[in-house]
């Protein structure tokens, strides 16, 4: 066997796309890297945690509950669908009048025979059992409706629209009331399991109507033969279901004239699902009415659920009218027939054909009985039926959404009537057989209406039944689009089904005919298309050559993929924190580099296909230079950012890794540095500069939303449609410098947006991580907030905030009207200060909100973030969130009518909840207090007074402290205060458990005890991964009165405090700002001197300072005596001026010596200065003349011999730009024109640094303090009146109270002298406001706790949709069209990996081996070689070149992908195509260089060749 050699097309000189180029811009290698002698290493271990945790475990676990899922869905809809149908025949098999069947004898008369006729009233309880299995679907959607209606807001119908949903759901309500209550009845329950394949007639008869095959890029007509041969089946299957009406009715018209009924019925049935088949033209007027009828759907069935019910109700009367002439029976017997009666059996004689006795003889002979009736069969199976339709609805819309619809959608539904058909004709036989074989299970007067014969084969050729088989291919094929999904993961029910809810009666069909056809596109892989990586801006498209294409205005397949831009807000992080974010960015550039590659190399289409692009807003990014104050240079959080780059990328790909220096920008703003990752993505810092651009977070939002929607969306040079597809799809995914995610947590949030058009903003579940008690404090307050408060908001209505460390934004929400454009808004009064620069991502969520777009909570997007670890700078957190939360949701709840009227997702009742949670927040330090003195007297058995004053008077000092005092000041006697009562709170525990054990486990404090207790516990069960931040609740417990209370009073207290109050650090100062700050510092304390009372004495307004006495006396300091007052010499000040003459003189000579010594260098000292000869350049150590202008001014020489030199522009060459070893690295680069002049722009109009006016902010200052003053006022006057309240309510328990009708307790006195025994109980009392409270607050946590459920379940839904099994390199097929495309970038994300693909380094990490297997040597040599060899690899070239290397045959597996559990044939595959397309690439790279070096002649030979092979 020969081994495999390299030839010259795979040669890594062959390489493409400077896929080989140097790791530094000029070429050389550091000297570290070929010292031989110096290559031990020092590699820290790599501490795995946050994002990066090992997941394998939950992986593991929800490819079993997926492969559960699979086999329960199967089993739960086949078997849903087995009960309700064969429930349906039992009940419709009691209804024909007089009706006959054997009935089990007794086993001492087994001689004789019996049989039963069912009575009328009997009969009257079936009827009704099949009205009320009719009936329960409809009330479910009735209050589906109710609750989308009320909790959300539904569209209301129009006239026209809803009269055709009710003349449509009238017909299928006629037609199932004559099919069950006329039809069924007449035949047996075999024919009639049969006859439910043949209710698709109308669907048939519209699916006749060519069905185009829609994508985004336009409507696209089938090929003209295949819509032949589909209209050709079509016409067979309708033809099929025709002849359901009459065969049996032909057969039998003699004896069973009500089987005319049939056709009719069945095309009224029929006529129920037209919605979901009708073909409608694109933006037809017809298209906008079904959208229509699907937008006012829920508003539509809160009304149509009830008529429904009174149509169904309608025709029962009818029918019974026309079958009986009277209807009283169906009311006079109601009662009876679910009540105790008996049952009349009759005795068959079997008499010799010799003995057969005459009429009167044989009447005498009989044995007639009655035997009790079961009047409870009918309930229970009216039961089973409906728990088997909804069982078998809702496991076939979890398989629908979880995308396993074929298996556990599909075949279930297909097969149903097969099943049943079996199980009926083998159940019927059996009873045929013996009348006995199900007694005791099934009541001996009831069965099935038996079929003439038992064998499948005898029925199916003397009954004609062979046709059925016709009418089951007909329906398969009909529904044919069940079977071929088309739609992505977590659609909502009106996404899949036509109809809110199924048809109990005939569920399989319901759900076959109620599955809407997805409307899915496909795009073309050699249509799509890829933007250009070498690009200044990878996502901008070539759009001037665009607009020279004839079909410019149409929108085209690549304006709908989606762009996602990366908007990071630095200020001080550390470098640490720095870390997790570009460790998250290095994961996102490799998962959109796999994606991109994938489709590059292999030939798919990947679904999950994004553009990416990263942009850091670093804020106060500048400081002033230590060698000139006129100059700012990067401060040291650009410097550690510069630094910790390389190391992120050295961690994130498992190898040593240098990134290309970044290319400077400089801009109107400060400063711009651009780096291309190694997935070829771009990673651009904008730095800004506080003296030229709006400092603070807020502001770095609108630069970002208006430079990337407005100016690089709003401004191309592209029809208007194709920019609303665009926005459409265009992404915002706002993070924190400290944020740490995988891609998985981005691609979750997609998910969302991509299911719901109108979704704004999506938020994951962001973790705190530190160290240290407040850290596991709030994990435990992050936890529940967001397993109860968040998942309540998206379940019942809309998350009020996403966090902006962690969100994605929907591009066209933020630029709709007054989202963008207010957010822009500059603070002009006090409580704008607090609700938009204080809480800026709950304001931007409210805005979101009030103009109708919904934001959601996905809590299987984990993110980490760094949290506070001191005391200190928690509260200060704190102190700017408590405000501007309640300010943001106090301004939506004002706005509440517009809200809910332009909001779809916001209801009345969500505003009334969420005002109920405000009032809660607004008294829950009063609560606290209450529930502290309650506490107090059950731990330490004082009274209420004594309790009232030990908490009243620490709280009354905290307020009059942050009233009166700094705030180092107000946190110290916080921290104290919560020490004790940290302290405090565990007696009180002690005390809970007392009172729990005295009053009992069901008194109103221990029930809730309990209930939160086990709510906490139960929620941690459900999100098992964070099941750790249960023990926390211990830290949470003890800080409840520092939190809940005196934080509160602090944020209320410090509401006229707008500082950030985190990661502040003091900014470096000019030394003219030093100066200045000296003399205002003077200044205030020579004003404060004057006002002071020595001051006033001194009138003549001349300082004491400056003056001196002949005689001078004082005592201890306290006053001095001046005698003969003159003013004091100037010698000292002569002094002073000489010496800072003789420094001045010293520092020109430095700086003579300096410019002799490097001219160049000190060239650049300024930012404009021009160099000119004079006698310093004849003698470089001359001083400078006296009158020489000074040199922070421009020089002009006068010397005509002498050129001046070129200028440093701020524009051009800005100081910072070269200062720093580190910033000298790399081009320097500019902006065009158009987007220089955009900044100059928006920093003019929205962006322009603010002045500083003492007046103005003395007046803002004092604004705040009123509103400070008005808060103050007014939560302290609300918490006191409901305190005291409470307390007086309290205390009057005796004479105003509530007995709580548990925990009784029974006194037993006897009296001995009357030897009465007197028994009393004795009632736990509650004051009345006492007990609304726990009823709310009881409410509440039902709610929160329901809510909860729902979304966990919605959650491990999506969690199951994105998992695929494919253990041991197989699995079951999913529906997930996409499935092989998401494989197939698994494969390429191996072979992308930078470790190991030059060859000489061992993909697997030596760090990993066992001690005796390690090649410390080998493993140093290796490393020591790939240094000396310093190349920048791409992910590009590390696929082309694993994919180079490998054999023709594709034998030999690469190293990096050999672990992944994908199928085989999807892997071999995806290398074939993969080696084939790269080495195409090279081939045609070879070309094209051959043709550049031949001459013009066979130069176009070349070309031809290339494009025939092209071709």
């Amino acid at each position: 066997m020969k081994n495999h050699k390299n030839g010259p097309d795979d040669s890594d000189d062959n390489l493409t796309d400077d896929e080989s180029s140097s790791l530094f811009s000029n070429g050389q290698q550091p000297v570290q890297a070929t010292k031989e002698w110096d290559v031990f290493t020092n590699n820290p271990p790599v501490i795995i945690s946050g994002s990066m945790a090992d997941q394998s475990c939950m992986h593991t676990s929800l490819r079993i509950i997926k492969l559960l899922a699979y086999i329960c869905t199967f089993i739960l809809v086949l078997g849903g669908a087995v009960l309700s149908k064969g429930t349906m025949l039992f009940m419709t098999s009691q209804l024909r009048s007089e009706r006959t069947i054997p009935f089990c004898s007794a086993p001492n008369e087994k001689q004789r025979q019996f049989e039963v006729t069912l009575p009328e009233v009997e009969r009257i309880g079936w009827v009704w059992c099949l009205f009320f299995a009719y009936a329960i679907p409809e009330v479910m959607a009735f209050l589906r409706s109710i609750r989308i209606c009320f909790f959300k807001n539904a569209l209301k119908p129009k006239v026209l629209e809803i009269s055709a949903v009710a003349l449509a759901e009238t017909l299928r309500t006629v037609g199932t009331g004559l099919l069950v209550f006329v039809v069924l009845p007449q035949i047996d329950v075999v024919k009639g399991a049969m006859l439910t394949n043949c209710l698709c007639f109308v669907p048939g008869l519209l699916a006749l109507i060519p069905r185009h095959e829609v994508n985004k890029g336009g409507m696209k007509a089938a090929d003209h033969i295949s819509v032949y041969v589909k209209i050709a089946i079509n016409s067979m299957a309708l033809a099929a279901q025709i002849t359901g009406f009459v065969v049996w009715p032909l057969l039998e018209i003699h004896e069973k004239p009500q089987l005319w009924v049939l056709p009719l019925a069945t095309i009224f049935i029929s006529c129920g699902w037209w919605e979901n088949y009708y073909v409608s033209s694109k933006n037809s007027g017809m298209d906008k009415f079904l959208k229509r009828l699907k937008q006012t759907r829920h508003y539509t069935f809160m009304y149509m659920s009830v008529w429904k019910v009174a149509c169904m109700f309608i025709t029962l009367l009818i029918i019974t009218y026309i079958q009986q002439g009277s209807v009283e029976s169906l009311f006079n017997l109601f009662e009876a027939s679910f009540s105790e009666r008996g049952i009349p059996i009759k005795e068959v004689p079997v008499w010799n054909d010799s003995s057969i006795p005459n009429n009167s003889e044989a009447q005498d002979l009989r044995y007639d009985l009655t035997v009790n009736a079961r009047y409870s069969s009918a309930l229970w199976v009216l039961l089973i039926h409906s728990l088997g339709s909804y069982i078998c609805y809702i496991s076939g819309k979890f398989a629908c959404r979880i995308l396993i619809q074929s298996f556990g959608y599909a075949l279930p539904v297909s097969i149903t009537v097969p099943v049943v058909i079996s199980f009926l004709i083998t159940a019927c036989g059996l009873r045929n057989g013996n009348p006995c074989y199900f007694s005791g299970t099934i009541p001996d007067y009831l069965f099935f209406e038996s079929p003439p014969y038992y064998q499948l084969e005898e029925y199916l050729g003397v009954e004609h039944a062979w046709i059925w088989l016709l009418w089951l291919l007909s329906q398969t094929w009909i529904t044919l689009h069940i079977w071929t999904p088309k739609v992505d993961r977590l659609m909502s029910t009106e996404v899949l089904f036509t109809m809110p809810m199924y048809d109990s009666l005939f569920v399989d069909q319901s759900l076959a005919l109620n599955r809407r056809h997805d409307e899915g596109y496909e795009v073309l892989t050699e249509e799509l298309e890829v933007v250009g990586h070498e690009e200044e801006f990878a996502m901008e498209h070539k759009f001037q050559e665009e607009m020279m294409d004839p079909k410019a205005d149409v929108v085209r397949q690549s304006d709908y993929i989606r762009r996602v831009y990366a908007c990071a807000t630095m200020w001080h992080e550390t470098p640490d924190e720095m870390m997790q974010m570009l460790k998250s960015i290095f994961r996102m550039d490799a998962d959109q580099s796999a994606r991109r590659l994938a489709q590059t190399y292999m030939d798919i289409l990947d679904p999950d296909f994004y553009e990416f692009e990263t942009h850091i807003f670093f804020d106060d990014a500048f400081e002033v230079s230590e060698e000139n104050d006129e100059e700012v240079v990067v401060n040291m959080f650009v410097k550690d950012l510069m630094v910790t780059i390389d190391k992120a990328a050295s961690e994130v790909h498992s190898t040593e890794y240098q990134m290309k220096p970044p290319k400077k920008f400089p801009t109107p703003y400060g400063g711009r540095l651009v780096w291309t990752l190694p997935g070829k993505t771009k990673m651009i810092a904008h730095l800004k500069d506080k003296d030229k651009i709006r400092h603070k977070k807020r502001w770095s939002q609108v630069m970002y939303m208006y430079y990337l929607l407005g100016h690089r969306l709003m401004e191309l040079p592209i029809n208007v449609k194709r920019k609303e597809v665009i926005a459409k799809n265009t992404f915002i995914l706002a993070l924190d410098g400290d944020i740490d995610f995988k891609p998985e947590a981005m691609h979750l949030l997609l998910d969302l947006m991509k299911k719901d058009d109108k979704l704004g903003a999506a938020c994951g579940r962001i973790h705190p991580v530190g160290k240290g008690p407040m850290v596991w404090y709030q994990k435990f307050e992050y936890a529940i907030g967001h397993w109860l408060q968040k998942a309540t908001e998206h379940v019942i209505g809309c998350v009020l905030c996403s966090p902006g460390c962690f969100s994605l934004f929907r591009g066209v929400a933020l630029m709709d009207d007054a989202v963008m454009k207010k957010y822009t808004t500059l603070s002009s009064e006090a409580r704008h200060y607090v609700q938009y620069d204080q809480g800026e991502d709950r304001w931007l969520c409210t805005l979101l909100l009030q103009r109708g777009y919904r934001v959601e909570y996905s809590a299987a997007s984990d993110a980490y973030t760094h949290c506070p670890e001191s005391f200190d700078e928690f509260y200060n957190q704190r102190r700017r969130w408590v405000p501007s939360t309640m300010a943001n949701i106090m301004d939506l709840l004002a706005d509440y009518k517009r809200t809910v009227k332009i909001n779809d997702n916001i209801s009345f009742l969500y505003i009334i909840y969420q005002a109920l949670l405000m009032g809660g927040s607004i008294l829950g330090p009063g609560n606290i207090f209450l529930m502290l003195v309650g506490a107090f007297v059950a731990a330490f058995k004082i009274d209420n007074w004594t309790s009232f004053l030990f908490n009243i008077v620490p709280i009354l000092i905290y307020m009059f402290i942050c009233f009166l005092c700094k705030s180092n000041i107000q946190l110290l006697a916080a921290k104290i205060i919560s020490a004790v009562y940290g302290l405090v709170m565990m007696a009180v525990l002690v005390g809970i458990m007392l009172q729990i054990n005295e009053d009992g486990p069901f008194a109103p404090s221990s029930l809730f005890f309990f209930i939160v207790a086990l709510e906490m516990i139960i929620a941690a069960f459900l999100h098992p991964q964070e099941f750790g931040c249960l023990p926390a609740g211990v830290v949470y417990y003890v800080t409840v009165p520092s939190m809940y209370l005196l934080l509160i009073v602090y944020s209320i207290f410090n509401l006229n405090v707008v500082s950030w109050g985190t990661r502040e650090i003091v900014a470096k100062k000019s030394k003219m700002e030093l100066e200045q700050e000296k003399k205002a510092a003077e200044q205030e304390k020579k004003k404060a001197k004057k006002k002071s009372f020595w001051g006033f004495l001194n009138r003549n307004g001349k300082n004491g300072d400056d003056e001196e006495g002949s005689f001078e006396f004082s005592m201890a300091g306290l006053f001095k005596c001046m005698c003969c007052t003159h003013p004091k010499g100037g010698e000292e000040k002569v002094q002073l001026l000489r010496i800072a003459d003789s420094l001045d003189k010293l520092n020109k000579r430095l700086d003579n010596i300096e410019r002799a010594v490097d001219p160049v260098s000190q060239s650049k000292s300024r930012r404009r200065t021009t160099l000119s000869l004079n006698k310093r350049d004849l003698d470089p150590l001359a001083e400078d003349d006296e009158n020489e202008l000074d040199e922070d001014t421009d020089t002009f020489t006068d010397n005509e011999d002498i050129e001046p030199k070129e200028e440093r522009d701020e524009q051009v060459t800005p100081y910072w730009i070269d200062h720093y070893p580190e910033m000298r690295k790399g081009v320097v680069d500019f902006l065009s024109s158009k987007e220089e002049q955009f900044w100059k722009d928006l920093i003019d109009k929205y962006l322009y640094v603010l002045v500083k006016n003492a007046e103005k902010e003395k007046l803002v200052a004092r604004n705040l303090k009123d509103l400070r003053d008005i808060s103050v006022f007014a939560f302290f006057m609300l918490n006191a009146l409901f305190v005291l309240v409470i307390f007086l309510l309290q205390l009057s328990k005796d004479q105003i109270h509530v007995n709580w009708p548990f925990s009784v307790k029974a006194n037993i006195s006897y009296d001995s002298k009357t030897y009465d025994i007197t028994i009393s109980k004795e009632y736990l009392e509650l004051e009345p406001i006492g007990m609304l409270f726990i009823i709310f607050f009881g409410i509440v946590l039902i709610i929160q706790f329901l809510a909860m459920l729902i979304h966990r379940f919605g959650t491990l839904s999506h969690m199951l949709s994105t998992i695929q099994i494919n253990w041991f390199q197989a699995g079951p097929q999913t529906d997930d069209k996409d499935a092989k495309a998401r494989e197939v970038v698994q494969v390429v994300k191996g072979l992308q990996q930078l470790r190991g693909a030059d060859g000489d380094m061992e993909e697997k990490d030596p760090m990993q081996e066992n001690v005796g297997r390690r090649k410390t040597v080998q493993n140093l040599h290796n490393t020591h070689v790939f240094k000396k060899k310093q190349s920048v690899i791409t992910l590009d070239t590390a696929l082309k070149r694993r994919l180079s290397m490998m054999p023709g045959n594709g034998g030999v597996v690469p190293m990096s992908i050999r672990k992944l559990t994908v199928r085989r044939d999807t892997l071999q595959h995806a290398l074939a195509v993969g080696r084939k397309s790269v080495i195409e690439e090279r081939r045609k790279s070879q070309i094209r260089r051959a043709s550049q070096a031949v001459p013009g002649a066979n130069r176009r030979a070349i070309n031809i060749e290339e494009r025939s092979d092209e071709d």
